[in-house]
């Protein structure tokens, strides 16, 4: 698929058709999530594959999607085939940015674990497109017990689950409604507030 296309097709998808994704598909994304860019390559970012039905019905419980359920919308979280869950690690970086090259120096004004987790969770929902399929992404905040349920270590922090599956028809979420912002308010040329 041409880049341009599996971009203008990416979109958050909350629910699945009953067909399992084949396990080659669940590599290569799982390939290019980790292919993302990290800062000084601290490699801070990690995946938790989950494709197990009762674990995934689990995180299911923990999101609370009867909730979402009761209020019209696809059991989306139990009904992907495939979580992925995004993780990253403080420590990675500050262990890294200490090594002599990099002049020993680990505060920045910016924490670009959460920069560079946010990559690899863009290159996983691409990447899922790349393969003809859907993805959605619930943010950690609102699973609690998570790491718990899988063992993920204190050191790395979840930024949520990627669900990805072949796309059902589905109830668009209404943040939709909102649209997106004018190019005028948010792309500034040579300085802020300057569109053109």
């Amino acid at each position: 698929m041409e880049f341009t296309e599996t971009i203008r097709r990416r979109r958050m998808v909350r629910n699945y058709q009953p067909l399992p994704v084949s396990a080659q598909a669940v590599e290569r994304i799982v390939t290019a999530g980790l292919s993302a860019p990290s800062a000084g390559h601290s490699q801070g970012q990690s995946l938790v594959v989950v494709t197990d039905a009762p674990i995934r019905a689990q995180i299911a419980r923990l999101a609370g999607e009867h909730r979402y359920s009761e209020r019209g919308f696809d059991p989306w979280i139990s009904g992907a085939p495939v979580h992925m869950v995004v993780c990253v690690s403080a420590d990675a970086y500050h262990r890294r940015y200490r090594e002599p090259d990099k002049g020993g120096a680990d505060a920045w004004p910016v924490p670009y674990w959460w920069v560079d987790g946010g990559a690899t969770l863009m290159a996983v929902l691409l990447a899922a497109v790349d393969e003809g399929l859907a993805a959605g992404f619930l943010g950690a905040h609102s699973i609690p017990g998570l790491s718990r349920l899988l063992g993920i270590p204190e050191d790395a922090a979840p930024l949520g689950v990627v669900t990805v599956g072949h796309a059902a028809p589905d109830r668009p979420s209404g943040s939709l409604a909102r649209g997106r912002r004018p190019r005028s308010e948010t792309v500034h040329y040579q300085r802020w507030g300057s569109g053109g």
